[in-house]
């Protein structure tokens, strides 16, 4: 086998490979070693190696805990620390086996280390070692490993309440298409390894701890049972026996306490550099260079320096290398030359084209004499601008997209444009400082002030000033401010042209948030009976007409009959989501009198209606008569007019086959007029028929 390795080389690099430290075998190796020197005695030589690897390892772990970047970095620390306490505590029973049993025989018993702690650290006094090494204890115990513990805990307790939020965070950024699945994949096992990683950092924390406390109690082992040796055994006098075991306790002490102190501040930094950015080297120069800071403490080393009874030199040394530092780091104006020599200053990077392909789905234009209602210490117009997403919510189940409010130099100082998707819908003028008076009588406002009209309804208004206001509410007016008027207009365009806000996204995102028992609903008719395209052009009817899609699962309800009844034309199907939503939308047009004010169509312009309609059933079209459209908008606005004189908000009662056509004729002349179908009158509805067409 040996003639086969030598003519074989890489065979026997790789037999080699497979069992050095650093794979799995050698890892295995390597903690066996570790528990059999709990059991077997260890020669000098060997125990000497131990303690050194003990010490250097300490340093090893110390200065990767200082040049890490972030602690998940270092997710083996727990392990180590658990393999470092291993080693120490076997090297500590080691070597208390050696001071025991060889102990009479000098101060060489235990190793070259051990006497080499006993005797330089403690410069031959048994009381200053013990000093030393109970300080030594004291500061791991109560100091660092309390509380980088402490860190450990509070931070894994916060990571694991945090977790569901971070889950929740990176789903909403993956179903938006801020990422994709590999990043998502990444974030979330970085979120498992970070909870893991502090949960594990607080137990580890409990070995150090651990550790600290053995070491106090082999110490007080190892001098009482060496001195009852040292006496008993080999007939020692007390001062021989003390001098000879003490030292090398103590010796022993100090060479596993150290390494445990600089493991244990490795752990503090780990765990306490938190959400530090970079390495702590880099944090702290960073962070410690304010020249201000490094001045003041300048100052107050200078101040030192003069009192009397101090050293002079310690301070003043101190307080040059401070004010150098806030000399140095004090950001001044950059000269041309260090400005063309600046590597870091780059010309900024050219946005994307693709940014300005992106519209505004809704833009509110100021004049520069608006600007103080979106600003200042009490923007009244975001404000309102927020309760009108929140009651279009509430009113139509659909959240407004977010209303972009900017400057725009080219309109006059007190005017406004309301634009949809970048195109102009609505544009008024609005005098900041004063209230908008109306009389909804519409009687004649005798008032002091400037005429206007009021921009949403074109009524008549009157601008006056913030002192008339009381006089105004006695007189019966509706007073209204700048930023109300504004907003008033804001709802009225958006309300007219909601339907178009409503896109594919928005509607798959509507049914993705259904509660979990409509789930099943929407698995069933999606795509086997409709397209969510074609759940959009429903919806988007509907909110054309003012209905509310808030109740989404009877919307979707009455598709799936509609579908199953083998209908797919989409105004028939919004004709049959409607009968659906009798209730609702009867309820929505009860007035002041708890009825349901009706403008019924004539028997005849039924008739005319009806005969108008050409073309196949499931897409029919209105072919009417010029003259006879006419005709019929002048009738339509005696009767409409009629009715406001009275008071009352009527709505247009059809039949259902032609309603869609009146709709479309009236939506032009008069949009906000409702049309209903004699089949969307819910039966138990008050209803009062006010005038006829």
């Amino acid at each position: 086998m040996a003639s086969a390795l030598a003519a074989h080389p890489h065979g026997l690099v790789a037999l080699l490979r497979r069992y050095v430290p650093g794979t799995d075998v050698g890892l295995a190796i390597g903690v066996v070693a570790l528990l059999s020197i709990l059991i077997f005695p260890l020669p000098t030589p060997l125990l000497d190696l131990g303690l050194s690897i003990s010490v250097t390892m300490s340093i090893l772990v110390l200065m990767v805990a200082m040049f890490l970047a972030r602690p998940l970095d270092f997710t083996s620390f727990p392990t180590l620390l658990l393999l470092t306490t291993l080693l120490r505590l076997s090297l500590n029973v080691a070597t208390t086996r050696l001071i025991l049993s060889h102990g009479n025989e000098g101060q060489l018993a235990a190793g070259h280390i051990v006497a080499a702690f006993g005797g330089f650290l403690m410069g031959g006094d048994v009381l200053i070692g013990l000093i030393l090494f109970c300080i030594l204890l004291v500061v791991n115990f109560m100091v660092i490993t309390k509380g980088s513990g402490r860190i450990a805990e509070v931070a894994a307790r916060f990571s694991l309440d945090a977790m569901p939020g971070k889950q929740m965070a990176i789903d909403a950024d993956l179903s938006a298409g801020l990422i994709n699945d590999k990043v998502a994949r990444q974030r979330r096992r970085e979120l498992e390894e970070e909870s893991g990683f502090y949960g594990a950092m607080d137990g580890a924390a409990k070995f150090v701890r651990g550790d600290a406390i053995a070491g106090l109690i082999i110490t007080s082992i190892n001098i009482i049972g060496g001195l009852a040796i040292g006496l008993i055994r080999h007939g020692m006098s007390f001062a021989d026996a003390a001098s000879t075991f003490t030292t090398l306790t103590v010796g022993d002490g100090l060479v596993s306490q150290i390494p445990a102190l600089l493991v244990s501040t490795a752990a503090g930094i780990v765990v306490a550099k938190g959400g530090m950015e970079g390495t702590a080297d880099a944090a702290l120069i960073r962070q410690l260079g304010n020249p201000k800071p490094l001045a003041l403490a300048a100052g107050a080393a200078t101040v030192l320096a003069l009192m009397p009874g101090l050293p002079m030199l310690p301070f003043l040394g101190l307080a040059g290398l401070a004010g150098g530092g806030a000399w140095l780091t004090r950001r001044g104006p950059v000269s041309a030359g260090e400005e063309d020599s600046a590597p870091a200053r780059l010309p900024p990077s050219e946005a994307p084209i693709a940014e300005s392909l992106r519209i505004d789905l809704i833009r509110l234009e100021l004049g520069y004499g608006l600007l103080g209602l979106a600003g200042g210490d009490a923007p009244r117009l975001t404000e309102q601008i927020k309760g009108l997403r929140r009651s279009v919510a509430a009113e139509l189940g659909f959240v407004l997209p977010p209303v972009r409010i900017q400057d725009n130099m080219q309109l006059s100082a007190e005017a406004y444009s309301i634009r949809i998707k970048e195109i102009e819908a609505a544009r008024g003028e609005i005098r900041p400082t004063r209230l908008l008076v109306m009389d909804p009588r519409g009687g004649v406002l005798d008032i002091p002030g400037e005429d206007t009209k009021e921009p949403a309804f074109g009524l008549p208004a009157r601008w006056v000033e913030p002192t008339l206001r009381e006089e105004a509410l006695f007189r019966g007016l509706t007073v209204v401010d700048a930023p109300s008027v504004l907003t008033t207009h804001l709802t009225e365009a958006v309300k007219q042209i909601l339907a178009e806000l409503l896109t594919f996204a928005d509607t798959q995102k509507l049914l993705d948030d259904m509660a979990p028992e409509n789930q099943k609903l929407v698995a069933e008719i999606v795509p086997s009976q409709i397209s969510i395209g074609g759940i959009q052009r429903v919806l988007q009817m509907l909110l054309a007409e003012r209905v509310s899609i808030r109740d989404l699962p009877t919307i979707l309800e009455g598709i799936q009959e509609a579908c199953a009844n083998q209908i797919r034309s989409i105004p028939l199907l919004v004709g049959h989501v409607r009968m659906r939503l009798a209730r609702q939308i009867s309820e929505s047009h009860i007035g002041g009198g708890g009825y349901v004010p009706l403008v019924t169509l004539s028997p005849a312009w039924e008739g005319e209606f009806a005969t108008s309609l050409t073309g196949p059933a499931d897409d029919r079209q209105l072919n009417m008569a010029p003259s006879k459209l006419s005709e019929f908008i002048i009738r339509l606005h005696a009767a409409f007019d009629a009715a406001a004189q009275g008071g009352e908000t009527p709505v247009l009662l059809t039949g259902g086959q032609i309603r869609p056509h009146v709709r479309a004729i009236i939506e032009r002349v008069r949009p906000a007029v409702a049309v209903l179908a004699q089949a969307e009158i819910h039966p138990r509805a008050r209803i009062r028929t006010i005038g006829t067409i």
